[in-house]
């Protein structure tokens, strides 16, 4: 282990444009959504779209930046973080009253977003410049005065992931055998904040056990250059390394009890036997019992690289992938139509792709309802969760919101 070398960031080199007034009135919502817009029109501004959460139509729209796309939410849903892909800055919006309040300059695009309970912030960004080494930092970002708090080398940093209590933040490259630790609750005191722990095998992701203890290191392997996949816990108190447990890939994964779902690509094994498909690889979904520590079940699913994941309150398991093999047009579909979005039954373990084309950019799942919100080949999509299709009534004919633009990713901004 040893300590990654931390770069203080100038305040005054930072830009943080505070915002007097929201273009939106504060609304009696009580199941707002919020979907990334980020290709203006001319009958439409780019902007975060809000969505009635309870009927799936288009309610108004708060103008965050001209091409916003990523965003990340803080664990109490007041702070969301809205990436302007037109000028590389984080756009700060205030959820309560829908008002953005503040521009946070980075130096390159960003590729993963955090945001803590605490008012900090964090972007991966993997294209940063650093003085007399490779370029990649991890910015830590302060959301409430505004600017770049700190910058920490990682280079070609890519993933961030925080664990549940805020405390550990961990930062994935994808081809390095090491990631780093950083402990948001110790910047800006005299305690060192930023670890850097190898031993792994290419690790690309994380997830945490619910009391924030230990994190399943996903180890990308040969998907990302490396040897062999894996799943390693990591203590993170003490940061000593677990026996890994081999897997057919990792590159995201979720924890729903004991179990942990694991999806990625296997160049070994990319075989689509059991579909009918025109797609000549497949990917892999591995379950891990946490409990035994042993892969107890596999399934295939569609390719691509996979760094989307998200659980139904009725236990459909959406998967997302993006640059995976499309197959037929959903536009014409006069034979079989495959994109990058699978559907596991966690109850029965059956498989359903749907017959829709396009990447998958994110997820938001309702507990209140039993719909998915996908963004899909810039389409917003709503999945009725008990059949696995399209949802389709009153409100919502086609089982898509008409949004005029590119949707790029989609949050929830209540707890519903």
């Amino acid at each position: 282990m040893k300590n990654a070398a931390l770069l203080l960031a100038v305040f005054g080199l930072t830009t943080f444009a505070f915002v007097a007034c929201s273009s939106n009135k504060t609304t009696r919502l009580t199941a707002r959504i919020l979907a990334s817009q980020s290709v203006s029109s001319p009958t439409a501004a780019a902007g975060l779209v809000i969505i009635n959460g309870e009927y799936d139509t288009r309610f108004s729209e708060i103008q965050a930046g001209t091409a916003p796309g990523l965003m990340a939410i803080n664990p109490n849903r007041t702070t969301l973080l809205a990436f302007d892909t037109a000028t590389n800055s984080v756009e700060v919006v205030n959820t309560k009253t829908q008002a953005l309040t503040g521009t946070i300059s980075l130096p390159g695009p960003t590729t993963s977003m955090v945001a803590l309970a605490t008012g900090s912030g964090f972007a991966a960004v993997p294209s940063a410049p650093i003085n007399a080494a490779p370029p990649g930092a991890v910015e830590i970002l302060n959301l409430a005065s505004g600017g770049i708090a700190a910058t920490i080398n990682v280079p070609n940093a890519q993933t961030l992931v925080a664990s549940p209590d805020g405390t550990k933040v961990l930062a994935f490259a994808g081809d390095s055998d090491a990631l780093t630790v950083v402990s948001p609750l110790l910047v800006n005191t005299s305690n060192p904040y930023v670890t850097t722990v190898s031993g792994f095998d290419r690790p690309a992701y994380a997830v945490f056990s619910a009391d924030s203890s230990t994190a399943y290191v996903l180890n990308c392997g040969p998907e990302c250059g490396g040897a062999k996949a894996s799943v390693q816990p990591l203590n993170l108190a003490t940061l000593a390394l677990g026996t890994p447990i081999p897997v057919d890939a990792g590159t995201i994964g979720l924890i729903n009890g004991s179990t942990l779902y694991v999806v990625g690509n296997s160049p070994t094994n990319e075989s689509c036997a059991g579909q009918t498909t025109a797609a000549t690889t497949c990917g892999r979904l591995n379950i891990v019992d946490l409990t035994s520590m042993t892969v107890t079940a596999s399934a295939v699913i569609t390719d691509g690289y996979h760094n989307r994941i998200d659980l139904s309150t009725n236990g459909q398991l959406f998967i997302g992938s993006h640059t995976c093999t499309n197959v037929g047009n959903v536009n014409n579909p006069t034979g079989e139509v495959r994109g990058c979005l699978t559907i596991f039954n966690t109850q029965t373990n059956a498989v359903v792709i749907p017959p829709v084309n396009g990447d998958v950019t994110g997820f938001q799942s309702l507990t209140t309802r039993d719909v998915e919100y996908v963004a899909e080949g810039g389409i917003l999509r709503v999945y009725d969760t008990t059949i696995d299709s399209l949802l389709l009534n009153s409100y919502i004919t086609t089982g898509i919101i008409n949004i005029t633009g590119q949707i790029i990713d989609v949050k929830a901004i209540d707890f519903i």
